[in-house]
């Protein structure tokens, strides 16, 4: 069955799905195709702890009752230059919100009451 992921990294998000059976290594082969960073530069997170390569998603809990299109799975991303260097410190920056609607947009109390 599929489980869905919103692979996250920085203002990045990657969405996916895969089997409950795909090992994290075929995922970040996935991820590779899209970012174009080797699976051996990336290191997948899940609940702040790293998801080893060998592992399946459901070892980790991932499954298709709960990780849905509509509220996929949370995993973290970071990346490495080299296999020589250090991986990059996990960071998921916030979603934004959007800004204030500028007054002529916005309904007036006054005026939803005049509708009703």
């Amino acid at each position: 069955m599929d489980v869905y992921l919103m692979i996250r990294r920085k203002k990045t998000s990657i969405f996916l799905d895969a089997n409950e059976k795909t090992t994290v290594y075929e995922v970040k082969k996935m991820i590779r195709a899209i970012i174009n960073v080797l699976p051996e530069n990336q290191q997948l997170y899940m609940d702040n702890k790293v998801m080893r390569n060998n592992k399946c998603l459901e070892e980790y809990g991932l499954n298709h009752s709960k990780d849905k299109p509509e509220n996929p799975a949370i995993v973290g991303l970071a990346c490495r230059e080299s296999e020589n260097s250090e991986f990059e410190i996990l960071e998921i920056m916030p979603y934004t919100t959007p800004p204030e609607l500028p007054a002529v947009l916005r309904i007036l109390p006054e005026m939803d009451s005049l509708n009703t």
